[in-house]
């Protein structure tokens, strides 16, 4: 028998956990798992599908195929298939297949800018053969529980409907001759292995996971129920309604007591309060700590935390298929809540031990509490601690490198703020943060925040510039001033917008500030200076609403579809930047990786480090700091802290 070189699969599975809440290492734990289906194709062969529920065995060299380190197993979205198997072969828990010899179809798909969908990428590359679109009912079938009219839960099994298990069975097969149309598509652009091995290191972090207190989610659930029990009831007595949570309701009974109100969002009520009195004022005011009241994060960690008390799964590798940039997926760790309590480890201490009304004296508002301790959810195992780095400043760094902005790089070599040095450079005066024209590094900081990307008024007031006190009438002259402080980079802008611009006029190859544009088989190539290239799919030249030139290209708009969306040169710079500052990252990563630091979970341009106690800081922040060999002149520093629980320094 010849040497199996690759297999391509696709399986079909039943668990009674929500896969879309829980993810696939929760999903998979579940005692009533089991894969259904296995579709497979060994070395672009015919592909079959094995009967698994119907008693049907995996052929012995498939079996091999599946933990031989010498056969690469390519399957799209490969980590669901990767951590199911992962259950069939029962490995221990908390121990999955190695993904060393694992490839992701779906992973190459979005490096050049498809959907991070099966059914999206083959519309797209228009396959032959397409995901059949019947595929959801029939998952909803087999796949999961069903309700029953009189609300108990079933499970549909293959002699329920033989004629629609048959039907599965072709669906299974077609994904698997799917995914291998996807794989011919695009073997003209194949993914490098520098790409490969930080898809390894992502696949080893997410199944390491990271450790939950369970002990403090249980009570801050419990400690939510509690604050909104006792605060609807106070509002019931109050107001007199058997609903006061509801708008239509609570905005009747101000009318009655002299304040007219259409909404009840953040802003109105807020503004109301200003001249609220008495029941009304106490009214509001409930409204708004109810409003503020959400344990979402909270319940998504209860449903995803496995066995071992770890979550995993919720770093999605290329999730920002513009940039590679990774996203965050379950918990959604990257927009957790800051933390700006004084006290925090007091806080902590009292919701972990429920003494919920000793939290609500000592603090203004217990949701505002809640919030703020999410973070300190994620603890590291006994034996170790939380070893937290992250870049300074990241993305003003690689914008100021890319662009020649001496000024810039120069308070990065001194050590300086760039908020303080850029206010300075705005207003022509010495700026220190607590010290002389300290009032104006806010100005600096918002004006570097929203501006960095061709920003102007509208970038300023979605930045809460008004909120932060800034006047209407200043917003025009901080963009102008900050612009004429930062020519380099204003050039930058415009030399890129060029750049693509012809680009994609003559479809051919052009350059600027160290960046390469290419055309080719009608997809633009940005390429970074690490040689990871960006693409845009189907670019050409089209019409801006002002009237002017504009580039176009197919891609993932903000409605989540497949759209044509418009760029041009400040927007290009933002991705580029961001871009950079991720394969800086992925590098950093890698280099703490072999030097044997075991990172739990990373967020925007931070790592969090699970390491024994006696572990260094400084070697930590000195290996993240290191400029790549491609990057030479940017500035880099890394710093960190050490804590118990994760929390913002």
């Amino acid at each position: 028998m010849a040497k199996i070189s690759s297999l391509s699969c696709d399986i079909e599975t039943f668990s009674s956990v929500n896969l879309a809440k829980s993810g696939v290492y929760r999903y998979s734990e579940s005692d009533d798992f089991e894969i259904l289906l296995f579709g497979y194709s060994i070395d672009g062969d015919a592909p079959r599908v094995i009967d698994l529920a119907n008693g049907e065995q995996l052929p012995y060299e498939v079996l091999s195929a599946i933990t031989d380190p010498a056969v690469l197993k390519w399957a799209f979205n490969a980590q669901f298939e990767r951590v199911c198997l992962s259950r069939y072969l029962n490995l221990p828990a908390g121990r999955y297949l190695d993904p060393s010899s694992w490839r992701c179809t779906m992973v190459w798909a979005a490096t050049l800018g498809l959907p991070l969908s099966l059914e999206g990428v083959g519309t797209v590359l228009g396959l032959e053969k397409q995901k059949l679109k019947e595929g959801k009912d029939l998952i909803r079938y087999f796949c999961t529980l069903a309700k029953q009219k009189d609300g108990t839960l079933c499970r549909h099994l293959p002699a329920d409907d033989p004629q629609r298990w048959e039907a599965f069975k072709s669906y299974n097969l077609r994904d698997v001759e799917t995914e291998m149309g996807i794989q011919k598509r695009l073997s003209k652009f194949p993914v490098p292995d520098a790409e490969w091995e930080n898809y390894l290191l992502d696949q080893q972090i997410n199944d390491r996971g990271i450790m939950l207190d369970r002990r403090l989610v249980k009570q801050a659930i419990a400690c939510d129920v509690s604050f909104k029990e006792n605060n609807m009831a106070l509002a019931r007595r109050i107001t007199g309604l058997e609903n006061p949570n509801s708008p239509t309701q609570l905005k009747e009974w101000l009318c009655r007591n002299g304040i007219t109100t259409d909404s009840l969002s953040k802003n109105a009520v807020a503004e109301l309060l200003e001249k609220a009195q008495n029941k009304a004022k106490q009214a509001l005011m409930l409204r708004r700590e109810l409003a503020k009241s959400s344990v979402k994060k909270y319940t998504a960690m209860e449903t995803v935390v496995g066995s071992d008390s770890r979550a995993r799964g919720l770093i999605q590798f290329y999730g920002a298929n513009r940039t590679g940039r990774y996203s965050g997926r379950l918990i959604q760790v990257q927009n957790l809540p800051q933390n700006h309590l004084p006290d925090l480890e007091q806080a902590r201490t009292l919701i972990r031990n429920g003494q919920f009304e000793a939290a609500e004296m000592l603090y203004d508002s217990v949701p505002t509490v809640l919030s703020e301790l999410i973070r300190t959810a994620f603890i590291p195992k006994p034996g170790c601690r939380f070893y937290v780095a992250d870049f300074s400043a990241i993305e003003a760094r690689v914008i100021a490198w890319l662009a020649g902005e001496h000024w810039r790089q120069q308070v990065f070599a001194d050590g300086g703020d760039i908020y303080c040095a850029s206010a300075s450079q705005m207003f022509h005066v010495p700026v220190e943060k607590h010290g002389v024209n300290g009032h104006l590094r806010q100005k600096g900081k918002i004006a570097e925040l929203a501006l960095g990307y061709g920003g102007s008024v509208g970038a300023l007031k979605s930045m809460g510039a008004l909120q932060m006190g800034l006047a209407e009438e200043e917003l025009k002259p901080l963009v102008d001033a900050w612009r004429q402080a930062n020519p380099q980079i204003v050039q930058l802008w415009w030399a890129v917008d060029r750049a693509v611009k012809d680009c994609v006029k003559q479809k051919t190859t052009t350059q600027a500030h160290g960046i390469r544009f290419m055309y080719q088989s009608g997809i633009l190539f940005i390429v970074l200076p690490s040689g990871r290239r960006l693409a845009y799919v189907k670019p050409r030249i089209g019409e801006n609403k002002f009237g002017g030139e504009a580039v176009t290209y197919e891609g993932i708009g903000t409605a989540k579809k497949w759209e044509r969306i418009e760029s041009y040169g400040p927007k290009f710079v933002e991705n580029i930047v961001q871009a950079i500052a991720r394969d800086i990252l992925a590098e950093a990563m890698l280099r703490l990786d072999k030097a044997g630091y075991k990172i739990v979970m990373h967020i925007h341009d931070e790592v969090v480090i699970e390491a024994p106690t006696a572990s260094s800081l400084e070697d930590i922040c000195f290996i993240m700091g290191q400029t790549p060999v491609w990057a030479g002149g940017l500035l880099l520093r890394a710093d960190g802290y050490v804590c118990d629980f994760y929390r913002k320094d």
